[in-house]
């Protein structure tokens, strides 16, 4: 029999012009390499059937610096045009690339160093096993990415605009959503300033 809730991609944000931080986080290096390579290491040792990496700013450079991979059939690399107008727009751009063949999508932030292949492999786990579309993790009452979005909610997502994600969506429908309980909040630590790369290089001293 079918799972309905199968396959799955995940869908990794990465197309953002880091205005706050005032460089491009994607090439930030953490633990020797860059945050961004990290975060797609985790994401291709999950179950996750297919990685989709969206760029934007700086595309060309930020492909080219990162590592290369063997297992190229499952990460596809899409580079969005308008991502200027925010994380919805590149949510779209990863959406509408599966959204034919896939039946729920993950949505990952790359620069989420702590967000591992455990953890996105218990959020897939839960998913699968509940009768929630929406599956999101949860630490002391704090919700945070990565988010599991069933083919329920791909309309829903391809009318989504501005830099907001799929907050809406979860906020609208209070009773699809699964919350995956997590313990360490570290998991939703993101880059998004000066401190927080000091931060991340006092967890993962610079190698020489």
């Amino acid at each position: 029999m079918t799972d309905p809730k199968s396959p799955i991609a995940g869908i990794i944000l990465a197309a953002g012009m880091s205005t706050r931080l005032g460089r491009a986080k994607q090439l930030v290096q953490a633990d020797g390499q860059y945050l961004l390579d990290r975060v797609l290491d985790e994401a291709l040792a999950s179950d996750l059937d297919r990685i989709v990496l969206v760029l934007g700013h700086r595309a060309q450079e930020v492909s080219a610096a990162l590592k290369k991979r063997k297992d190229r059939d499952r990460l596809h690399i899409l580079v969005n045009p308008d991502y200027r107008d925010g994380m919805s727009a590149s949510l779209r751009t990863g959406t509408e690339s599966v959204q034919d063949i896939f039946s729920a999508i993950m949505v990952l932030l790359g620069d989420q160093p702590f967000v591992g292949a455990e953890l996105i492999d218990l959020l897939i786990q839960r998913f699968r096993s509940s009768e929630q579309d929406i599956c999101v993790p949860v630490c002391q009452g704090r919700r945070g990415h990565p988010v599991i979005i069933g083919r329920r909610f791909y309309d829903a997502v391809m009318s989504t605009t501005g830099d907001i994600g799929a907050r809406h969506i979860l906020k609208s429908n209070p009773e699809s959503v699964l919350h995956v309980e997590i313990s360490d909040s570290r998991i939703f630590f993101d880059v998004d300033t000066p401190a927080d790369i000091r931060n991340l290089q006092s967890w993962f001293p610079r190698k020489s």
